[in-house]
């Protein structure tokens, strides 16, 4: 297997137990949301981390022949002002990560998946930047 490819495996890899441990914090912090408008964007939010957790492990299955097995990598904190920063600064270094990824590949599929969800990512930081600054 050549580096590369490697590499390329375990930043996918990366890519699914960070969705994974997204798609659980969202899930409590809808639960912690103070008003339906919020709980709403984000079950509308943990709904693109599910799409880009299924991309992702089809991609990594095909690449591998095997499934993931997605783990929580980072636990989400219990007060909700706190889990919005963390979801915020979260989702704000994924999308350099996800194009990392996107540039680190030739295969148009992959490259146009992780560009994708980058662009979902940066979307998903300025509503949990606005969440945060409706709160000081």
């Amino acid at each position: 297997m050549y580096p590369y490819y490697r590499t390329l495996v375990e930043d996918i890899a990366t890519a699914i137990n960070g969705e994974y441990s997204a798609v659980q914090c969202y899930k409590k912090l809808a639960r912690l949301a103070p008003n339906e408008a919020e709980r709403k964007q984000i079950k509308e939010i943990r709904k693109d981390e599910k799409m880009h957790l299924q991309a992702f492990q089809t991609i990594y299955t095909q690449l591998t022949g095997q499934p993931s097995s997605p783990q929580v990598t980072e636990e989400c904190p219990d007060d909700y002002r706190a889990a919005i920063d963390f979801a915020f600064r979260d989702e704000q270094e994924t999308v350099d990560f996800y194009l990392d990824i996107a540039d680190q590949t030739q295969d148009p599929y992959i490259k146009e998946t992780f560009k994708r969800a980058a662009a979902d990512e940066q979307n998903h930081s300025v509503w949990f930047l606005y969440f945060l600054t409706k709160r000081r």
